[in-house]
């Protein structure tokens, strides 16, 4: 039996949390004790890619909360008796959407109450101080720039922070979506060499679907599925409550104003990424800002209590279904990011693996197509692989220079493209096509630059080049002979023999 995740993640929590044996988790959900066992024995929570997810519904209102959270939000410019009532919200939806607004009443007062309550809260704010537990630890983003390769993003950098030892460490990425978070968390479980037991985050919709009655939360299903694969617990703040999770509120200012300020610039994020890690383990050795005793001294409480590395490795990639359009193009974050398959997948359905820096295009059969660096901002950007579409421009070589290809070319390359006909420009691209194919477009344009060196202006005489130096010719030591190995006599010919051939008995040479 298959349960969703949201039963497994139940399962987890009644056992791991609540300390129900399986006898009474069997009461409680209602199912078997071999389902049970299996799924409180599984330790790998990975995506399984035969079948696409189909997203779950939401609810019904859905649709409509942007329009009245920005109501909503217009009255606090007004005064309170001029404020939107329930009642008046479901009139103006009726009149506005028709019969697309099919809530009902109830459903609609509900969230008008939630929301009011969060947008109009005037209470004064009286916050405890609180006792951190080793082990436990807070998760934050915050916006960082950064250079890499000369390229500037406006980054974010992921914090982790022990609150018992006030120990933090850091992350850099190009975006601060539910990949870099996972990503960053597993660069520094590995790194510590354990998991929190508790972590607190804020409420991003990359983990949090939807927000109910006393603290519930929907979670999305690939968080679900990281957070079971790690066994830690997830506790999410209340909305617009940042001071429920204040020692990474801190971590976060104090990490940008003393490792990223100037902005880094590097050549390489994942190196980067790795000095960081050890550069903030030498941090710990300072005093705690309130207790008498190192951050390094406490942070072995922190140490002592993580959890143990699962034994499956867990890869942080979401995987979508997407549709390439005539040019065979995919696009991502809202139509702003397109990405280049193959020409043979024009309208077609792929499936696109998206990690923290990589956008993976899988076929149907899930063979990699081609792999992309991951484009990051609200700018419309591109990324295509022109050298997928060498076979294509091969077939109409007019179109040579006005495709990304061209500039791939060195400048020796175009001048000798300069000097073909219409059929041996088409033949030389179709060869160098095929010549990718077998290895890659760095050796067949090496190939061709070593035939217009020698002067060849024929196909085969860049195949025949190519081959020579692409194929696996061994190459013998001229020393093989052991070192006790006998001397033999120089070996010196006698030709004479042959005189008997060319001469006859009286002294006169023969002729041929």
């Amino acid at each position: 039996m298959t349960l969703a995740m949201t039963d497994i993640n139940d399962i987890k929590e009644l056992y791991f949390k609540k300390g129900l044996n399986v006898a009474e988790i069997m009461r409680e959900t209602g199912h078997d004790r071999k389902t049970i066992n299996k799924y409180l024995d599984m330790t790998d929570f990975n995506l399984v890619l035969e079948t696409p997810e189909r997203s779950k519904r939401g609810s019904k209102l859905d649709p409509f909360k942007k329009t009245i959270d920005k109501w909503l939000e217009a009255d606090k410019k007004v005064w309170r008796k001029q404020r939107h009532t329930a009642k008046r919200v479901h009139t103006r939806l009726t009149e506005l959407y028709g019969s697309k607004y099919d809530c009902s009443y109830r459903l609609l007062a509900e969230y008008v109450r939630i929301k009011k309550k969060e947008i109009f809260s005037d209470e004064p704010k009286f916050f405890l101080p609180l006792k951190h537990l080793p082990g436990e630890a807070q998760v934050d983003f915050g916006r960082t720039d950064f250079r890499e390769n000369g390229t500037f993003y406006e980054g974010h950098h992921l914090n982790l922070s022990f609150p018992q030892s006030n120990t933090g460490y850091s992350q850099l990425f190009k975006g601060e979506n539910l990949q870099c978070l996972e990503q960053g968390m597993i660069n520094i479980f590995n790194h510590l060499g354990g998991v929190p037991t508790r972590i607190v985050f804020d409420n991003a919709s990359s983990m949090v679907s939807d927000i109910g009655k006393n603290k519930y939360r929907k979670l999305t299903e690939h968080f679900m599925m990281f957070k079971n694969h790690f066994r830690f617990e997830a506790v999410f703040c209340n909305p617009a409550s940042g001071h429920e999770k204040g020692n990474i509120e801190g971590k976060v200012g104090y990490h940008r104003r003393n490792y990223f300020v100037p902005p880094p610039e590097f050549d390489n994020l994942d190196e980067f990424n790795k000095s960081l890690l050890t550069e903030l383990d030498d941090d710990q050795y300072r005093e705690h800002y309130r207790k008498n005793a190192t951050q390094h001294e406490l942070f072995q409480a922190d140490l002592k209590a993580l959890l143990p590395l699962p034994e499956v490795e867990f890869e942080p990639a979401l995987v979508v279904s997407k549709k390439t359009d005539a040019n065979a193009c995919i696009t991502i974050h809202k139509g702003k990011h397109r990405y280049s398959t193959r020409p043979s997948l024009a309208k077609s359905n792929v499936f696109v693996k998206l990690t923290a820096d990589k956008v993976i295009i899988l076929d149907q059969d899930l063979n990699q197509v081609v792999t992309h660096d991951r484009l990051y901002g609200d700018l419309k950007q591109e990324s295509i692989n022109w050298i997928l579409y060498l076979g294509q421009i091969s077939k109409r070589p007019t179109a040579l220079k006005y495709t990304g290809i061209y500039d791939l070319f060195p400048q020796a390359a175009k001048d000798y493209f300069e000097t073909l006909d219409y059929e041996n420009l088409k033949a030389t691209l179709k060869t160098l096509n095929n010549l990718t194919e077998e290895t890659n477009f760095e050796a067949a344009v090496d190939a061709l630059l070593d035939a217009i060196s020698h002067g060849a202006s024929d196909t085969d005489s860049i195949q025949v080049l190519f081959k020579r130096k692409n194929s696996k010719i061994m190459e013998l030591d001229g020393h093989l002979a052991a070192k006790n190995a006998p001397e033999l006599p120089e070996l010196k010919p006698d030709i004479s023999f042959y005189d008997t051939f060319y001469t006859v008995a009286d002294g006169v040479e023969a002729n041929d």
